[in-house]
């Protein structure tokens, strides 16, 4: 890997922004007044910012220094394309946190997740990250080749009856024979964020980000659909190692960019023709790594600059019967997207159901506005939306459209733990 002083913040001449969430682990509930120190990681003891998190568990969002944008655009420049800073976390009652290493790239915004473990009768304690490099910038064993379609007519063969989008998958943080790795419950959502972050730059165009989301759901959607590892014994769905699968990181920062493509496509896979199964879709560097029929990263970012649309590049690397497919069923959500908008003037079932979903999230995050459970879509509502989605990083439209729609139930879930109980 090229030694590049930029992480400590030399050379650093444009702007990134950082936003730090932090909630329980035990409620899901937001940790107000936590206390969030950033320093770069090069000089952890010289504080740059000190902040503290509001009722909705957030920190304000900052400036911070960043390489040029066209290290993160432009594969012949091997300089490090993206700052590192460590985030300290405390608040009282909760052990404290250090994550070393977080990503800042230029013009977007990092989101910083942290969920704090209630303290033990131990006392303070603390829990340490450690970020390891991005794979497009560090040095990670290439993808070991696999047939795209699974046999499923096997002996003993586990295949689920449909593709369901599961809200929870089990991640083992290494290959799948090391039986030292660590095992992690997340959800599927976060972990598609995760590994999109970690693959590729958010700095990307906004059809090459969408196409390589594509890719890694339905390669992630296929482990799920055949239990691939399951049925070979294993406990989990899915490893960290590149070369079996994708690089997931605990901690780990996502962007803005990423996140907001994630939350419009996460019920999306990619599908051939006759074929049940979400496709095992492959995929390189295209720099380091060449691969054949599958996608270049790199390769996928220059279509995009090209203005290729998402299913355009896709096919430029996997052929033209591919075409995107969406799961009927997300698992964990009281109910499905009802199909359309609900805005001022909407009225009915699917109304009151938001309402009443908003009114447990507003116990939790108390800046959004309790409302009147009364099946009707009027300001007040819309007031109580718009809230939500300036909290959960959606746009601020007041009304609730699928994105919207499974970020409330996503949060309503979580804290009222409604999972649990059913």
């Amino acid at each position: 890997m090229p030694n590049d002083s930029t992480q400590n913040g030399n050379n650093a001449v444009d702007r990134g922004r950082l936003r730090v969430d932090v909630t329980s682990e035990i409620n899901s509930y937001p940790v107000t007044d936590a206390v969030v120190s950033i320093s770069y990681t090069g000089e952890p003891g010289r504080p740059l910012e000190q902040l503290n998190t509001n009722s909705s568990g957030q920190t304000e969002t900052i400036d911070l220094a960043t390489p040029p944008l066209e290290y993160s655009l432009n594969p012949s420049i091997e300089s490090q394309p993206y700052s590192e800073y460590t985030v300290n976390i405390s608040a009282p009652g909760f052990e404290t946190m250090s994550i070393s290493g977080a990503e800042i790239l230029p013009d977007v915004t990092a989101i910083q997740n942290v969920r704090l473990r209630p303290l033990d009768q131990t006392g303070q304690q603390r829990e340490v990250f450690v970020i390891p490099a991005h794979t497009l910038y560090g040095n990670y064993p290439p993808k070991i080749p696999e047939e795209e379609i699974k046999p499923t007519n096997e002996t003993g063969e586990i295949v689920l009856s449909r593709v369901v989008v599961p809200e929870y998958i089990v991640v083992h943080d290494g290959s799948p024979s090391d039986s030292t790795a660590q095992n992690y419950y997340v959800k599927y959502r976060d972990y598609i964020k995760n590994v999109a972050s970690s693959e590729i730059y958010a700095t990307w165009p906004e059809n090459t980000i969408r196409a390589n989301v594509l890719a890694i759901m339905s390669f992630t959607l296929n482990r799920v659909y055949t239990e691939w590892y399951r049925n070979r014994g294993y406990d989990f769905t899915i490893t960290s190692s590149t070369a079996f699968d994708h690089k997931w990181i605990p901690q780990r920062n996502y962007f803005n960019t990423i996140s907001a493509i994630v939350d419009e496509l996460f019920a999306s896979y990619l599908s051939r023709p006759n074929v049940r199964q979400p496709i095992l879709t492959q995929y390189c560097d295209g720099r380091r790594v060449t691969c054949p029929n599958w996608l270049s990263q790199w390769g996928s970012k220059s279509l995009g600059d090209q203005g290729y649309s998402a299913i355009e590049i896709l096919r430029y690397y996997y052929g033209d019967s591919m075409y995107i497919n969406n799961a009927q069923e997300v698992s964990g959500v009281p109910s499905s997207w009802p199909g359309y908008l609900l805005e001022n003037g909407s009225s009915g079932d699917k109304v009151r159901q938001i309402q009443e979903q908003l009114n447990v999230v507003s116990g939790a995050y108390p800046a959004i506005p309790k409302i009147a459970a009364d099946g009707i879509y009027g300001p007040a509502t819309s007031e109580a939306v718009r809230v939500f989605q300036s909290v959960f990083g959606l746009p601020q439209t007041g009304t609730v459209d699928y994105r919207t729609w499974y970020k409330i139930s996503e949060i309503y879930v979580a804290v009222s733990r409604i999972a649990e109980l059913t």
